[in-house]
């Protein structure tokens, strides 16, 4: 049996509970979500894109879904602290998968922003999500699919025409509940013409010792003229299993930077597909991953190149320690009438030792002339002559290690616009790569 099978079990018993719980806007994609998922299967290690990650296997463990809506006991606001050193934010929570505002967010928002509940929002603004919600995540996906059916809540980030944020969004991604929880996350990003906006999120798991999934689905649009940042990290437990989809649509002279860093995990799988539409956009898509024990960190990026005299660029970077395993497949797909495109792509890695494993693989399709486009690909271990130079100048040998390798995720940290969020990072990477394995719930007692 699949494990789709229970998912749609549950739907098909529970639907009126799944409705009642929710918004007409959301349930109204419900039932062709449904259609599309009969006789469907979930990827697995011989589906083209996923060979290296099964989400068959990942959806198979029965979790709990809080359909009824129960509430979590959990003071999130005194007992959970996200904070970034020398930046303030514009806070929100997601508790599993339903969406609380910290306090005071409504005065802290320029008029017409909206940073809420989905679900509370298509029940007060209607037309504005129905507009956007379904629009650029394709239906025909099964991972949007399952999503849309499941779905109950999210975060709608909205920005009106020519509304630039000062201060950044911050959304932590929090899993804490009694018994091993599935959450379907829905977050829909709208930036109108010439408004802009930087968004951190970041994922944790309060009890690292029960198992959860999350399963994701982001759509971010980006209107003409139009500028957003979205930088997610995730920070989760050896028992927390993540498949995340993000789509974005560009509409012309747009910028849209997308940046993804794995710290602590279990099983991860995250899905990026960019769809540039309008000419004169700049893009950029890249991330990093850290990975040891066990972990397994999977990333998989289409960027379409569907409007000339556009720029993109994508750079991923995994260091990988033990029995850790990584994957890249990452294309780049010029199409038809998209001349003077400018296209680039680089995947690095590092092995830290024998039992690791890196699976990697660019592409590049072209199907148009006066281009200038390139991809590339390295695996291998830290350079020894660095090593030894570092060495003879008196600094030991694990420390020398760990100098090369924080140098080595350098530039992919410099893409990041906050710089509040480069100085974290940077302190993150230091610790993880010092062997810290779990920032479960603890962000609040860390000194910087």
């Amino acid at each position: 049996m699949s494990s789709l099978t229970q998912y749609l079990q549950l739907y098909k018993e529970h639907s009126s509970v799944i409705d009642a719980n929710s918004a007409p806007v959301l349930n109204a994609l419900r039932p062709a979500a449904f259609e599309m998922l009969q006789g469907a299967k979930l990827p697995t290690t011989r589906t083209e894109g996923y060979e290296k990650t099964s989400i068959e296997d990942m959806l198979a463990p029965d979790l709990g879904v809080n359909l009824t809506r129960l509430h979590i006991p959990v003071n999130v606001a005194s007992t959970f602290k996200c904070e970034v050193p020398r930046m303030s934010t514009i806070m929100g929570f997601v508790l599993n998968d339903a969406f609380l505002p910290a306090e005071g967010n409504a005065s802290r928002l320029p008029e017409g922003v909206i940073f809420g509940s989905l679900a509370k929002v298509a029940l007060e603004h209607p037309e504005i999500v129905e507009r956007y919600y379904g629009k650029i995540a394709p239906d025909h996906n099964v991972g949007v699919a399952l999503n849309t059916l499941l779905a109950q809540d999210g975060v709608f980030v909205y920005v009106p025409r020519g509304v630039r944020l000062e201060k950044p969004l911050q959304l932590v991604n929090i899993f804490s509940s009694s018994v091993p929880t599935a959450a379907f996350r829905r977050m829909l990003v709208v930036i109108e013409e010439d408004a802009s906006a930087q968004i951190l999120v970041c994922d944790h798991t309060q009890d690292c010792d029960r198992a959860y999934l999350s399963q994701q689905v982001v759509e971010l649009s980006v209107a003409r003229g139009a500028s957003l940042e979205l930088y997610d990290m995730e920070e989760s437990s050896a028992l927390t299993s993540r498949w995340s989809l993000t789509f974005a649509a560009q509409q012309s002279g747009s910028h849209l930077l997308v940046n993804g860093t794995t710290l602590s995990n279990g099983i991860t799988r995250n899905d990026y597909t960019i769809d540039i539409l309008g000419e004169h956009c700049d893009t950029f898509l890249g991330g990093m991953a850290i990975g040891s024990g066990h972990q397994h960190i999977d990333n998989d990026s289409t960027v379409n190149h569907r409007a000339p005299r556009c720029h993109s660029r994508q750079m991923f970077k995994y260091i990988l320690d033990d029995d850790a395993r990584g994957a890249f497949e990452g294309g780049i797909t010029v199409h038809p009438g998209a001349i003077l495109t400018e296209a680039y792509q680089s995947n690095r890695n590092l092995l830290a030792s024998e039992g690791a494993r890196m699976h990697t693989k660019p592409q590049l399709l072209i199907y148009c002339d006066d281009v200038k486009c390139s991809h590339g690909a390295t695996t291998g271990q830290l350079d020894q002559d660095a090593l030894f130079y570092m060495r003879q100048r008196g600094i030991a040998e694990k420390t020398a290690r760990t100098m090369l390798m924080q140098a080595f995720m350098a530039d992919v940290i410099d893409t990041v616009g906050l710089e509040g969020l480069r100085d974290r990072l940077r302190h993150l990477v230091e610790m993880r790569l010092h062997g810290r394995t779990s920032f479960c719930g603890d962000c609040h007692t860390q000194q910087f």
